[in-house]
């Protein structure tokens, strides 16, 4: 599966979240390190919910980027 990740920075590091899979977030120092640790995240939060007899729900969300003249 391929889910839609976001991917913010904050005062001192980066933070990801994934809008399908609620709950699922991860932080790191890098855009990197967190790319790694969201992916991992997903691995975890997917095992969990399988484990719980939970539907696994189907990525939805979509990235699109609008240029706006500033």
């Amino acid at each position: 599966m391929r889910y839609a990740i976001v991917i913010e920075k904050a005062e001192q590091n980066y933070a990801a979240y994934v809008p399908d899979l609620p709950g699922c977030v991860a932080t790191g120092k890098t855009v990197k390190e967190t790319e790694t640790q969201i992916q991992e995240a997903i691995e975890f939060h997917l095992h969990g919910m399988r484990e719980d007899n939970l539907s696994i729900p189907e990525p939805s969300s979509r990235v699109e980027y609008i240029e706006v003249a500033t």
